[in-house]
């Protein structure tokens, strides 16, 4: 009874705060559709200090200020997800009792930062409405063995479980305790944090060197088993501890050469880097394939819609192309325009079996420096309003209670409120003027309402609030007009 009198009380202060602004919005019996859906990601690398930090050593707040400004910057384009690397070399970007912290926090391998960077980083991306997907490197030791390693390090620790090719130090994946400190570093993170998705790149097995391959004696088969057997037990374990965080894999982007036909690549990843990355699509052991599809459109031999269209043919999950917007204006790739970047975002939305759209850019930096105008560009062009991230149908249909919303508008100023239960994770809110309805904003519910500047264009007709949960199941819509 008091909780009920509480919620009216508080609904009724809403109702007398908002009529307080302007105009109010009343309930309506509209019928909005569905909010547009996009998962809009990028990496974020702390290896070599690539992203974030920009550089080791820098205070507490630095850091901070500088997540912050990634986070900002990825708001204002209207993105929804960080992939945010957690693991470079089995080290811990987030307080761990397993693993030291990361060199690139602090400069020296063991040396706290004096915060919580992923705690950090989950707080104000949820803030924003954006998610975190916890990047692993499962298997790499050092970068280079030239790194000065801590006592804990599994480097010193575990000696054994280890291998050296060329300058890099390797965990041996076909070592049973390999594996089991990197599936336990993960699902560490997934109980202990409120990430909502678990991500891991190309590198099961290092490159190969001058022709050298990793000296573990085994035959590419028994690799591929080691990998395969390795990411069904994630994908399992992962659900079976929080069944909405998503897994996401992104391999090299051509699963062999000559597949399909024309293409071209100088590296075999399902021989070289035991990446059988066809089978764990086709056998639902991720939520959302990520390949590297950092190619022009053109010329053929690496074309990147004839190989999103070959991944999009192999499997039902959803296949999110990575596109390499740090390759704007880049030695990597001399001359390619942010037209390029636009062009491929299209093709993520129009190229095969789409499964819901979605794409991830590589990686933040090309954005936060806007290289070629390339963040202008699709400010403009491809992401002109909010969208919510794609929903996980295979996991099931699942009831979302409705928020109870009400809205005022007055000045350049529109107030959306909303009450929500534990089932609504987010809330998605939609304006309609004239016939036309757009995504405004997409908070997390329990912020419990949100400002927008209208900047002098005239308040919506119909305000639209919708509840998702953490799989991204949509509740039935308050809907509220004028």
């Amino acid at each position: 009874m008091e909780a009920g009198m509480a919620k009216r009380f508080l609904l009724l202060w809403i109702g007398m705060a908002l009529a307080a602004l302007g105009q109010r919005y009343q309930p309506s019996g509209e019928r909005p559709p569905m909010p547009p859906r996009e998962f809009r990601g990028a990496w974020v690398a702390v290896v070599h200090n690539i992203d974030w930090p920009s550089a080791k050593g820098l205070s507490a707040s630095s850091q901070q200020a500088q997540a912050r400004a990634i986070l900002d910057r990825m708001a204002s384009l209207n993105m929804n997800a960080v992939i945010l690397q957690v693991r470079p070399h089995a080290d811990a970007v987030y307080a761990s009792s397993r693993e030291p912290w990361s060199p690139w926090l602090t400069g020296t391998m063991g040396k706290s930062p004096g915060y919580d960077p992923l705690e950090y980083w989950i707080k104000e991306a949820h803030r924003r409405g954006i998610e975190v997907h916890a990047w692993f490197n499962p298997f790499r030791a050092l970068s280079n063995v030239a790194h000065a390693a801590s006592a804990n390090h599994v480097s010193r620790s575990a000696p054994h479980i280890t291998k050296r090719f060329g300058s890099l130090l390797w965990c041996d994946p076909g070592h049973p305790e390999t594996r089991q400190r990197a599936m336990s570093a993960m699902l560490d993170v997934v109980r202990r944090y409120d990430v909502d998705g678990v991500h891991l790149d190309d590198y099961f097995y290092p490159y190969p060197e001058a022709g050298r391959t990793f000296p573990d004696g085994r035959s590419p088969a028994q690799r591929r088993a080691i990998v395969d057997g390795f990411v069904k037990d994630l994908y399992s374990q992962v659900k079976g501890a929080k069944p909405w965080v998503r897994v996401g894999i992104s391999p090299f982007g051509i699963w062999r050469p000559g597949v399909p036909d024309g293409i071209e690549a100088g590296l075999d990843a399902y021989e070289q880097l035991g990446c059988d990355a066809r089978k764990w699509l086709a056998n639902g052991w991720v939520d959302y394939l990520a390949p590297q599809l950092y190619w022009r459109d053109q010329p053929r031999k690496q074309s990147f819609s004839a190989l999103l269209e070959w991944w999009r043919a192999q499997g039902t999950r959803p296949v999110w192309p990575g596109i390499a917007v740090s390759r704007v204006q880049s030695t990597d790739d001399p001359g390619r325009p942010a037209s390029e970047i636009v062009k491929q975002v299209g093709l993520s939305r129009s190229v095969g079996r789409r499964n819901y759209a979605g794409h991830l850019q590589w990686s933040m930096k090309g954005l936060m420096d806007n290289r070629g105008g390339v963040a202008n560009a699709l400010s403009s062009s491809m992401y002109g309003e909010p969208v919510l991230v794609p929903p996980m149908p295979w996991m099931g249909k699942k009831d979302v209670s409705r928020p109870a919303a009400q809205a005022s508008a007055g000045g350049d100023k529109l107030q959306i409120r909303w009450q929500a239960d534990r089932s609504v994770a987010k809330v998605a809110v939609m304006g309609r003027t004239g016939r036309t309805w757009r995504m405004l904003a997409v908070r997390a519910a329990g912020a419990g309402g949100v400002d927008l500047n209208l900047q002098g264009r005239a308040a919506p007709e119909a305000i639209s609030v919708s509840g998702v949960d953490r799989y991204g199941n949509l509740s039935l819509p308050m809907v509220l007009a004028k």
